[in-house]
């Protein structure tokens, strides 16, 4: 087998193990719901159908069913009606989710990206990175912090 051979059937092993990676059987679409969730309840005290419906841009029906399945899954308890909370572990997650957008988007902001980018781009990546991959990017923006001459912007 070829060098270049052999680099291709990595990068099709390394596809097929992050396909099949399990994360606490949560999906993305999860994390989101759970993330703007919390968002929302930090802001205005509550989080209803419709605040989620208008900020996932998702119709109430969907957010109904999503919601029921949290609630089943441990991570909110919703009642129709009465409203939305999340559990400490449903808390846990979003907190979690939270952290990692604000890190990768100041990384992002750090190398030059604009702040809409930045968020946009973050939004896109924050629940495929593995949490080591998470702590040395955040270890390696404290260095970048306390020794800002090791990066300078061309």
């Amino acid at each position: 087998m070829t060098p270049l051979e052999k680099a291709k059937n990595n990068r099709l092993e390394a596809i097929r193990d992050a396909n099949s990676a399990k994360k606490e059987d949560r999906t993305d679409r999860m994390e989101d719901y759970l993330e703007v969730i919390y968002e929302l309840v930090e802001q205005k005290g509550y989080a209803t159908t419709v605040d989620i419906s208008t900020y996932l841009n998702v119709s109430s029906p969907s957010v109904t069913k999503m919601t029921q399945r949290l609630d089943e899954t441990g991570y909110l308890k919703y009642e129709k009606y009465r409203g939305i909370r999340l559990t400490d572990e449903g808390v846990r997650i979003a907190q979690n989710i939270r952290n990692r957008h604000g890190l990768l988007a100041e990384f992002f902001k750090m190398i030059g990206v604009d702040e809409e980018s930045a968020n946009s781009d973050a939004e896109g990546i924050e629940h495929h990175l593995h949490p080591e991959t998470i702590k040395r990017l955040e270890d390696f923006m404290n260095v970048l912090k306390k020794y800002p001459s090791l990066f300078k912007r061309v």
